[in-house]
């Protein structure tokens, strides 16, 4: 026994020894992901983070949710101050101008390249790519979740009024929501009109009908912009959205008011809404039963030469301050995030479209837009590229625009109230947004736009 104590003894020695003079495996390298998104959209986040950390053994993303899009940028300042920001961080499109004045950044096209991507920036959708990127068409930060504004429709009532396709222009929708009102329905078309909707109502229309929302090429060509919406087609779209609402084609929806425009339009009660592409799964899942819907672009005026729509969503910036394999592991998290695989599992769990063409092309030949729930949402892309980006219409890059799309809030209420009539109200947004622009540019005195 004695013997064999000691060659299992002996035996327990070697190995340990075998053991230690391994090399111990590495630890991966780890890095912050914040995010704004919260609720479904949070959860499709983490499940995408560790879906890459599982993918590889090198990296470890940590992903955390800050709630909203406004908290992640502000809590993102706020840590850079104190010298502990993230690596990585999803900025929401109105948030660019401030990240690109900040220079606290490592452009996302210099880090792939640096770190061994080569990536194929044509790839990317203009008019996706051509908002994130500087003037001399840098990417400097990578399109992350990104959709448009769409015009969804009741194929039921409108086959009522002997219909069989939504309208292409605003005359026509004028002439269908008149027949839909007087078919019945009580509520041919639902808009809001809070400061959330400049996106749908100023700033889409004024792209596809080629109309600037601020001088300076919406402000891409200095900090000296100026909004101009109260000398463009913009007075003439609100001038007839207030005429359907007096004369009761349109009806206001809100939250406050006890329920929303994509609740209105899936429950049957409003007939046409415009809103996000992203809500292309909520309709669906909340629709009444039976009930058939489908999408289609934004209507334009009679005559005109529509042009592409608006990007809407988030980018992921990557973040100064960090080490060199910290940005190791940023560059192959984007990279993981720009495979089209990647872009299938994200579309089908939120209803954000893909950033980049073979993604499109991809999901095509999976046949993800062939049938229910998602067919419909191909339409998106088709807006995004309805034609190649012009100066105005690759996107609105104005300081502190949040606080000018609150501005827009409280002007259309007061319109559609009655306070002001529709030129004084918008008068009233142009002269008080001017004065948002006004401290943003004496905040950043002396510099300019990338």
């Amino acid at each position: 026994m004695s013997k064999l104590k000691n060659y299992i003894s002996a035996a327990a020695a070697g190995i340990m020894s075998v053991a230690l003079a391994m090399p111990a495996a590495a630890a991966p390298v780890k890095f912050d992901f914040w995010f704004g998104l919260s609720g479904d959209l949070q959860r499709v986040v983490e499940t995408m983070c560790k879906n890459f950390n599982d993918s590889q053994k090198d990296y470890e993303v940590s992903c955390v949710s800050q709630g909203n899009y406004d908290a992640a940028l502000q809590n993102t300042i706020a840590a850079f101050r104190a010298g502990k920001q993230p690596t990585i961080v999803q900025v929401y499109d109105v948030g660019t101008a401030t990240m690109m004045l900040s220079g606290a950044y490592y452009a996302v096209d210099k880090l792939m390249a640096e770190n061994g991507y080569k990536v194929d920036w044509n790839n990317y959708f203009p008019g996706i790519a051509r908002y994130y990127a500087t003037s001399k068409g840098e990417l400097l930060s990578f399109p992350f979740n990104s959709s448009t504004a769409l015009l969804y429709w009741n194929k039921d009532a409108f086959a009522k009024i002997g219909k069989t396709a939504a309208p292409k222009t605003w005359e026509e929708a004028a002439d269908d929501m008149k027949a839909l009102k007087g078919a019945g329905y009580d509520c041919p078309m639902a808009i809001n009109i809070s400061g959330n909707e400049s996106w749908q109502l100023m700033e889409q229309f004024s792209a596809i009908h080629n109309q600037p929302v601020a001088t300076k090429n919406n402000g891409y060509d200095g900090l000296d912009a100026r909004l101009t919406v109260n000398k463009t087609k913009f007075v003439k779209y609100v001038t007839d959205l207030k005429s359907w609402y007096d004369q009761g084609y349109i009806k206001i929806k809100s939250k406050d008011l006890g329920q929303d425009m994509v609740q209105a339009f899936a429950s049957g009660d409003c007939q046409m809404i415009m809103t996000s592409v992203g809500d292309h799964g909520t309709v669906t899942k909340t629709q009444k039963a039976g009930m058939n819907w489908d999408v289609a672009e934004l209507p334009v005026y009679a005559g005109t030469e529509r042009k592409n729509s608006l990007v809407g969503g988030a980018s992921l910036w990557v973040l100064s301050g960090k080490s060199s394999d910290e940005y190791k592991g940023a560059a192959a998290f984007l990279n993981f995030i720009a495979k089209p695989e990647t872009a299938l599992f994200w579309s089908t769990n939120t209803g954000y479209i893909p950033v980049t063409k073979s993604g499109f092309e991809f999901m095509k030949s999976s046949g993800f837009y062939d049938k229910a729930p998602y067919k419909g949402r191909e339409v998106a892309i088709a807006s995004l590229t309805a034609s190649e980006p012009t100066a105005i219409t690759r996107g609105v890059r104005l300081g502190n625009f949040t606080q000018i799309r609150a501005e827009f809030g409280n002007q259309m209420q007061a319109i559609f109230a009655n306070k002001v009539s529709v030129q004084e109200g918008i008068d009233n947004l142009v002269k008080n947004g001017d004065a948002v622009l006004d401290r943003f540019e004496a905040t950043y005195k002396g510099k300019q736009l990338p």
